[in-house]
């Protein structure tokens, strides 16, 4: 329904402080963008993306005066509620997501939008990294970290963002920067807001001089604890700058906006060893755990026997967990962490006559893979319950904490309460070091039988909680869920006290209103989201946004999470007979989600209950095609050589067109014709490439055994790409230079028969177009198997792209095909040369500096450490951006979609340019796929090549 215009007026003040481009009001853009990782909805009436802090604060002043209600959104990984609203959506991770380091790594300077795992990639270098260690590092920002006071497994309290912030700047709905970095912060507080400044005074006298009021916010902040407003501040602190800077930590946006943080950073253990017991009950594994924090464990994950029935079906169990009867018993994951050996040593023997009275035969590990299997497990939970839930369910993962001597009590409790609301699939777990549990129930919320259940679950749970003097929000932020309850958790002075905070802020309400604090006593039963059926593996989608900060389009249409939400909205409004709506939605999609998709399937490498967004896309795509198109797709596979070499000549006659000519054509041809049929070009299109079956390699036998009187030890599928596209400017091609190394190293490569008709696959995938795929499938089976001599030989090709489409050509095969293309070793020609030749080459002129771009499908391959093995051979300092990502050039869809490039690359290109400014330009840039390097060519302005390239050109002789 469209907003009057009496709700547009205010909206339109707001509108006005923005550039035109930082605002949306398309119904598209509005239910996409209302999707967090909580169980709540509400649809924005507007979407604001100010790109710098005075257009922000102009926005944000203009809504304060007209009474607009206003939320700030960055990741929007939040459980409890916080980052939707039925007002002005404020998006911060867009624009503001710069870092800087400080100190050599002692601190980090951060704006709102920046993702933890980016920054502890650049404290990495120090050995340091941020405190909170959310399970939502992928994703979650700094902006959400502080507005949450997240901590994290291992941050326990004392390394939150509450206890290890030292600078913050934030803005006041008046427009009001306070800035604690400021020697006079205090003073410029009291000049610019002195009822505020005054106001803080009074609150803070009038809970120091009363001793019970002391004695509750003492107790309630020795747990972790999120709930309310942080009134340790006004314990903890003198000034009213230095406690209002601490109460916006942990105020979910409700007081004010958070511009940037300065936070100290904290070392990274090096030392590791690890444990996964398995105890009789949850008594045995509480009993245990002083002793074993006593000894120095930082990490003690606590898992109920729900939790470990659902850890025995996971791939990474254990054997001793898979073959255990599960009855009462509990699980407790302990890790000790250091950052010296002998320290590391001394934890696990202190450890040891723990382990032995409880009659353990566990060992504790410092072995990655082991390690690694034993964390899979404990994380590996939420994404088992969460992805077989029932369909139209909504996954709830809740936090409290208790005091420690009620841990076991309380664990049993919850236990007796699922069986009494029928929440079956429900578990626990936590961090038992902090007294703090997760449990997950998966209701249907759309049932108003469902819902009755939960609303009298969450009455007993409030009972049971606050009767073990714990804290019904530990980690995730009060939000909605349990704004109803803080008056109770905190007893009606200090509600007031927290009341008068937020009045003094923000004396009009605007800030998120019902987050935090709330009087309705239902208000965590309003605004519910619906969770459509919409098919297929959609229906597993938490809305978590892990998917995002990997996504290409992520700057420039849609997310994964959007563009599932988009489908659940489209399918919402039809059933409601709101045709208005999905007519919107389903007009805007195919541009916004499907065209726009690059298709690299990262989004699944993030997601917890595995879902290949790109994969439906495509599929999408293939529904889009009529069988007419497919039996065109069907017949370019069968005459691809013909194609490729008209391709060639497009290439060879572009090239010798002046570049404005060139770009004046093609824009002209896309202004009447779909963008999906012309594609763009500009000054970064190479030149024509060479023919494969012309490049200099032995021909392969009937056998693939010899050629000659040479013995072949590999054969080769040379990327169609780089037959259609030309090197870089003086190189000589990643085909080439591949061949070249091999020969220096004495190995001899054959080509694969018939190769100049012969592609991976991939175009027709990633187009949609099926039978094409299937038909060129068979072609190249056929062939390598042949030149392979049935797999005896591994078979390489030298694009990252073309050897993943290569690694699962199985899935479009018949099964007897299949059967033998798995016996076939397919290996990218960076992870051959790796393995086979880099041993045999002398480096004689090596680089002194290299810029390296990895590619989606080094990651799908699992080749990334090849790639940097083969970088440093070639120069000295290898360097990779810690925003790289996919490059969004997918094929060809950086030429029919430039701006899905140009916003996969921004953040990266950016941390070129910086480190170019610092310390001068690289010697090279590389990476391993010919499109690939074209994208990051246009994006950076920088010539991007091949690593064999350069392999090749440093180990040259003299």
């Amino acid at each position: 329904m469209a907003p009057t215009p009496a709700a547009l007026a205010p909206l339109d003040q707001v509108r006005d402080a923005l550039d035109p481009g930082a605002w949306s009001t398309t119904t598209a853009d509005l239910a996409g963008m209302a999707h967090d990782a909580s169980h709540y909805l509400l649809r924005p009436r507007a979407i604001a993306t100010p790109s710098t802090l005075e257009e922000l604060v102009g926005a944000l002043t203009a809504a304060n005066r007209a009474g607009q209600p206003v939320v700030f959104r960055a990741g929007g990984t939040s459980l409890s509620g916080q980052a939707g609203t039925d007002g002005v959506l404020i998006d911060v991770r867009r624009h503001f997501a710069e870092v800087e380091v400080l100190d050599d790594g002692a601190r980090v300077r951060c704006a709102p939008g920046a993702v933890l795992r980016r920054v502890n990639a650049l404290l990495a270098r120090y050995g340091r990294k941020l405190g909170p260690d959310p399970a939502s590092e992928i994703a979650c920002t700094v902006g959400g970290v502080v507005a949450n006071n997240s901590s994290g497994m291992t941050s326990g309290i004392a390394a939150t963002a509450y206890h290890t912030l030292d600078e913050i700047r934030f803005v006041l709905p008046t427009g009001t920067v306070v800035d604690t970095g400021l020697a006079d912060a205090d003073a410029r507080l009291r000049a610019a807001e002195p009822q505020l400044h005054a106001g803080l005074l009074r609150l803070r006298d009038r809970i120091r001089a009363t001793p019970t009021l002391r004695a509750v916010i003492a107790h309630q902040f020795s747990m972790k604890n999120t709930m309310g407003y942080a009134l340790n501040a006004f314990l903890d602190h003198d000034e009213p700058a230095q406690i209002l800077a601490h109460l916006m930590v942990g105020s979910e946006g409700t007081l004010g906006y958070i511009a940037s943080v300065v936070l100290r950073a904290v070392p990274v253990p090096t030392e590791h060893a690890t444990a996964l017991l398995v105890l009789p009950d949850a008594g045995a594994a509480t009993d245990a755990l002083p002793e074993l924090l006593g000894a120095g464990a930082r990490a003690a994950e606590l898992m109920d026997a729900a939790a470990l029935r659902v850890a025995q079906q996971l791939t990474a169990a254990p054997a001793q967990m898979k073959d255990l009867r599960i009855e009462r018993h509990a699980g407790l994951l302990v890790e000790f962490q250091t950052t010296d050996a002998d320290q590391l040593a001394a934890q696990v023997a202190a450890a040891a006559p723990v382990v032995q009275r409880l009659g353990l035969a566990t060992e504790f590990s410092a072995e990655p893979a082991a390690r690694a299997a034993m964390w899979t497990v404990r994380k590996g939970l939420y994404a088992a319950v969460a992805g077989a839930r029932r369909p139209g369910t909504t996954n709830l993962l809740e936090d409290i904490a208790v005091p420690p001597a009620a841990l076991t009590e309380t664990v049993r409790s919850l236990a007796r309460m699922f069986d009494q609301y029928g929440y079956d699939d429900a578990v626990i777990f936590g961090h038992a070091r902090d007294a703090n549990l997760h449990f997950m129930i998966t209701p249907n919320l759309d049932d108003p039988a469902e819902l009755a259940g939960y609303e009298a679950f969450t009455e007993d749970l409030v009972d049971l909680v606050l009767g073990m003097d714990g804290t019904l929000k530990a980690e995730h932020g009060t939000g909605r869920i349990m704004s109803a309850y803080v008056r109770r958790q905190f007893g009606d002075e200090l509600y007031e006290v927290m009341r008068e905070v937020k009045r003094l802020c923000d004396p009009r309400g605007i800030l998120a209103p019902g987050v935090v604090l709330d009087d309705d006593p239902r208000a965590h039963v309003r605004h519910l989201k619906v969770v459509p059926t919409v098919g297929g593996a959609a229906d597993r989608c938490v809305d978590c946004g892990f998917c995002e900060p990997a996504c290409p389009s992520r700057n420039t249409t849609t997310t994964p999470r959007r563009r599932i939400a988009l489908l659940r909205e489209a399918e919402l409004a039809a059933a409601t007979g709101d045709t208005a709506t999905r007519d919107a939605i389903e007009s805007a999609y195919d541009y916004d989600a499907v065209q726009t998709c690059a298709a690299d399937s990262l989004c699944a490498r993030a997601c917890p209950v595995d879902i290949d967004t790109g994969s439906l896309m495509k599929s999408l795509r293939t529904e889009g095609h009529g069988a007419l198109a497919q039996r065109g797709g069907r017949a370019v596979a069968g005459a691809w050589g013909p194609v490729s070499a008209g391709v060639r000549t497009g290439m060879r006659v572009a090239d010798v067109m002046p570049t404005p000519v060139l770009s004046g054509v093609t824009s002209a041809l896309r202004a009447v014709l779909p963008h999906e049929l012309v594609p763009a070009v500009g000054p970064e299109l190479p030149g024509a490439g060479r023919k494969r079956s012309a490049l200099p390699a032995p021909e392969a036998s009937a056998t693939g055994a010899t050629a000659g009187s040479a013995t072949i030890d590999a054969v080769f599928f040379p990327s169609c790409t780089g037959a259609m596209f030309g090197p870089a400017a003086g190189g000589e091609g990643a085909s080439a230079a591949f061949l070249e190394v091999c020969e220096r190293a004495g190995l001899t490569v054959a080509l694969a028969d018939r190769i100049d008709g012969l592609c991976c696959g991939t175009p027709w995938a990633s187009k949609g177009f099926a039978a094409g795929h299937d038909a060129m499938a068979v072609r190249v089976a056929d062939s390598v198997l042949a030149s392979t001599d049935g797999g005896r030989l591994p078979l390489i090709s030298d694009a990252a792209s073309c050897t993943h489409g290569l690694a699962e050509l199985g899935e479009h095969l018949d099964p007897a095909r299949a059967e033998a293309w798995a016996g076939v070793e397919v290996l990218d020609a960076v992870s051959y040369v790796r393995r086979e030749v880099l041993a045999r080459l002398d480096v004689t002129a090596p680089l002194e500096s290299l810029a390296l771009h990895p590619t989606c499908s080094t990651e799908h391959l699992g080749t990334g450490g090849d790639l940097q093995t083969v970088a440093a051979a070639v120069a000295r300092e290898v360097t990779v951006p810690p925003s790289w990502g996919c490059c969004g050039y997918a094929g060809d869809r950086g030429m029919l979609h430039p701006e899905l490039t140009a916003g996969a690359t921004e953040a990266e290109a950016a941390e070129i340019a910086q480190a170019e400014a610092e310390h001068g330009a690289f010697e090279a840039y590389a990476s391993c796929n010919r499109t690939c390097e074209m994208g990051m060519t246009r994006a950076t302005g920088r010539e991007y090549e091949h690593v064999l390239e350069l392999l090749a050109r440093v180990t040259r002789p003299a």
